[in-house]
């Protein structure tokens, strides 16, 4: 029997009760009040000076002492890989630029890593933690990838939206292919390492970490995905602004995560805004660890391919995920909420909770897509279960819906109450969907019932 408005919200109030418990069971991040400012590591603000060596040693020395600041000061410093170190917490001052270098060389020697939801021995991300504890990068500077049409986004290869000379010599197909290949065949992750490797790096990734927090900082062109954590825990990413146009410029992807908070961000981007994964097909069930207890409040989307998104490594799994109070809005933006899987990848989608979200213009508003990529190819049936939207606003859109079930794997446990659709030209597809519970629902000011 369907539940009454009154009830609904009743149930709403208790389960975003849940939200506001995984945030204050957030373990924080606490560091000493002393600083290490890395000029005084031999660190120089000049054009061609290599800061890598003075950013360890300053590292180092933080990490030595039991931990601190170590301060980037005004300026431009270009650099390296950054490998931070437990305790340690690399703050840029107002106006300072960590200017990255596009050379893969300043990237060696390879690192445990995971690309797209496989791991593999590969590039360092630019900034880098591995099995750390009590990091953070923060403060009110900029850190520059310095991805661009000539440099590293060239590497996605023979990409439909390419803006740049397509090089076969440098595709990551090279790399690509045969490392899903190998994670299918289930080969050593410590033997799936390339001579020739064109898989771009992200710019963070903290891996297998404790507590960790990244706040403040604009992060611009990124080579890959621009925030990714993995594996890791107690993770808050707050005020950060994502600008980055390039070709996967995801903006916040945490993989296998266990209680994370997103807030008070900006993201405009190449690709999706905040995407929510658990590996990839064999490599994302041999891990078997779901992103879960994940709170988004409080944020702006802009460009991007997806605002709110889970998937599509999601072979692990999804639970008890929140989103809250953001905003949304271009013509650039395709997708506002969406879920994006297949039969290859599989993973359990469940409780996730979606309200008081406004969206000014989009293309498509909801989407549930079981034929992403592969579509239905494998054995690994994706499910959803207690998808909750909410007070939901969407002024403009091409689209209401896009729902694409199997036929033997039905969508189903969706509800959306309280949802209107003002100015939309079609209410978009609906194939296979099995059970969706709905209450104060329209399009273009008329009830809709689907």
């Amino acid at each position: 029997m369907a539940l009454s408005a009154a009830e609904v919200a009743s149930d709403d109030e208790k389960q975003w009760q849940q939200a506001d418990m995984i945030i204050a069971s957030i373990a924080p991040t606490q560091f000493p009040a002393r600083d290490f400012l890395i000029t005084h590591y031999g660190a120089k603000a000049a054009s061609s000076f290599d800061n890598t060596s003075a950013i360890k040693a300053a590292i180092a020395a933080c990490h030595a002492a039991g931990g601190g600041r170590v301060v980037v000061p005004l300026g431009r410093f270009e650099t390296g890989a950054i490998h931070l170190r437990s305790n340690v917490n690399l703050h840029l001052q107002q106006n300072a630029v960590l200017s990255f270098y596009t050379d893969a060389n300043h990237y060696l020697p390879y690192v445990m890593t995971r690309w797209e939801g496989v791991e593999l021995m590969g590039l360092s991300p630019l900034i880098y933690a591995f099995e750390q504890e009590n990091i953070a990068v923060t403060g009110e500077g900029i850190l520059e990838g310095n991805g661009s049409n000539s440099q590293w986004w060239p590497w996605k290869g023979n990409w439909e939206r390419r803006s740049w000379d397509y090089d076969a010599s440098v595709d990551q197909v090279l790399t690509r292919a045969p490392l899903f290949e190998m994670a299918e065949r289930g080969t050593p992750v410590s033997d799936r390492v390339f001579a020739q490797n064109f898989l771009r790096p992200p710019f963070i990734q903290p891996y297998g970490c404790k507590r960790v927090l990244i706040d403040g900082v604009t992060i611009r062109n990124s080579p890959f995905w621009l925030i990714n954590p993995v594996l890791s825990e107690d993770v808050v990413v707050r005020n950060v602004n994502f600008i980055s146009y390039g070709p996967n410029s995801d903006g916040c992807n945490p993989e296998s995560c266990n209680r994370v908070l997103i807030e008070n961000c900006l993201f405009d981007t190449g690709d999706d805004c905040i995407a929510l994964k658990s590996g990839r097909n064999n490599d994302g069930r041999r891990l078997a660890t779901p992103v879960q207890n994940v709170v988004i409040q409080d944020c702006v989307m802009r460009a991007g391919h997806g605002g709110v998104v889970l998937g599509s490594e999601i072979s692990g799994g999804a639970r008890n995920i929140f989103a809250r109070r953001c905003r949304m809005s271009s013509p650039n933006l395709a997708r506002g909420i969406r879920i994006k899987t297949n039969s290859v990848r599989g993973g359990l989608i469940e409780n996730i909770y979606i309200r008081d979200i406004e969206i000014g213009e989009v293309r498509d508003a909801i989407v549930i897509n079981f034929f992403y990529e592969e579509g239905d190819a494998g054995q690994f049936m994706p499910q959803v279960k207690n998808l909750h939207i909410s007070n939901l606003q969407v002024h403009k859109a091409q689209r209401a819906f896009v729902l694409r079930g199997f036929e033997r794997a039905p969508i189903n446990g969706v509800s959306l109450h309280n949802v209107h659709f003002k100015q939309t030209e079609s209410l978009g597809i609906l194939e296979n969907v099995a059970q969706l519970d709905q209450l104060d629902l329209t399009l273009n000011g008329q009830e809709l019932k689907l």
